[in-house]
């Protein structure tokens, strides 16, 4: 049995939606951050960094969101939700799952960071600016990207639309324009997928017991 370890709007729900577009049976095991759950011993006897999400099947623990869409994909589905190693569009995929944690997800977590999660002397107000800046020049070249199509590999969805996706709606969120016409459209096509609206339900099921 997978198990899956997180807390609501997180990262934790690129998990929870990949999962769902696949059609494999979870458990959602309820992280209180707020209680200072991921800081516990037995939790980081299963994520040293004390952070969510994380996932167990079997033996085998993985913590960094995009690797396990990667292995959930590469195991449990099928191109095209996760293109065959060595395609070119998996090539493709694995470009735009690599930008959108290093390019389009940076400035985010670095104004959330420098918002809440860092001691409250280390955070400083003056980077918010330059974060705000860097992530609409990640938008302008995801736009780029995007081009005219349905996804970022075309017409096709597959798990680097979970990690765009759900890191355009942090954006929103955290209240940063997105002016483009493609990419606002691409968010509409996303945001009400019957996976990721399942995967938002159970994690609140599981947070409110």
């Amino acid at each position: 049995m997978i198990t899956v370890y997180g807390y609501p709007q997180t990262r934790t729900n690129r998990v929870t939606w990949m999962l769902e577009e696949l059609g494999v049976e979870y458990k959602f095991n309820f992280v209180d951050l707020m209680k200072g759950e991921a800081r516990s011993e037995s939790y980081r006897s299963i994520n040293p960094s004390g952070k969510v999400p994380s996932l167990s099947d079997d033996e085998l623990v993985l913590t960094e969101s995009a690797a396990i869409l990667t292995y959930l994909g590469d195991k449990y589905g099928s191109a095209p939700i996760v293109p065959a190693p060595g395609s070119s569009k998996r090539g493709t995929h694995d470009q735009w799952l690599c930008f959108a944690i290093a390019e389009l997800e940076q400035p985010l977590w670095t104004i959330g960071k420098h918002k809440f999660a860092l001691p409250k002397e280390r955070r400083v107000s003056e980077i918010f600016e330059t974060a705000a800046w860097e992530f609409q020049q990640a938008l302008a070249l995801l736009s780029v990207g995007l081009g005219k199509n349905d996804f970022i590999l075309g017409s096709e969805f597959s798990a680097a639309d979970i990690v765009i996706g759900h890191t355009l709606f942090w954006g929103l969120s955290f209240k940063q324009s997105i002016e483009q016409e493609n990419l606002n459209a691409y968010i509409n096509r996303l945001k009400d997928r019957p996976a990721r609206l399942a995967a938002i339900e159970k994690e609140s099921q599981a947070a409110n017991q």
